[in-house]
């Protein structure tokens, strides 16, 4: 059952997110495609890594990686940012055109929080709070994003 109420959860979060993308996919001068799509998230998501360990994260050679990121910067989503610790690395860091797709998502998840928070009392948001905090930081540890720990001041 809970198996089975999760993947429905999850399902109906991807799926808003695609009928949001679908009507605004039109009015964009350049749409991603879906493993662009994939990409910039994982870019996101790692904190503005670096092409070698943005590469390795996806487990692709780095001139696969080099190809799909330069595919992004000219559509606008990432660009580079040279180190400034090391002046021959750069960083990939996210754009404002891709908050624009990342709010489609982000959006709808504050909506349903705040639905949430209507209909359970605080101690089951708490619960609810803590649930969530535990699987992200216990239960999918082989899911390694760099610098992030639900619930923690990292």
């Amino acid at each position: 059952m809970l198996e089975q109420t999760l993947s429905e959860v999850y399902t109906k979060f991807k799926i808003h997110f695609y009928q949001e993308m679908f009507k605004h996919i039109h009015s964009r001068e350049t749409s991603l495609t879906t493993v662009e799509l994939f990409c910039v998230e994982v870019i996101y998501a790692l904190k503005n890594p670096t092409v070698a360990e943005f590469a390795n994260f996806i487990n692709v050679s780095s001139p696969n990686a080099a190809y799909k990121v330069n595919s992004l910067i000219k559509k606008g989503y990432i660009e580079k940012i040279q180190s400034q610790k090391d002046k021959r690395e750069y960083h990939l860091k996210v754009t404002d055109k891709y908050y624009q797709y990342y709010n489609l998502s982000q959006r709808y998840v504050s909506t349903v929080v705040d639905r949430a928070k209507e209909f359970f009392s605080p101690e089951q948001i708490e619960i609810l709070d803590g649930i969530l905090m535990d699987m992200s930081n216990e239960l999918m540890k082989d899911v390694a994003i760099p610098h992030v720990s639900i619930g923690t001041t990292e």
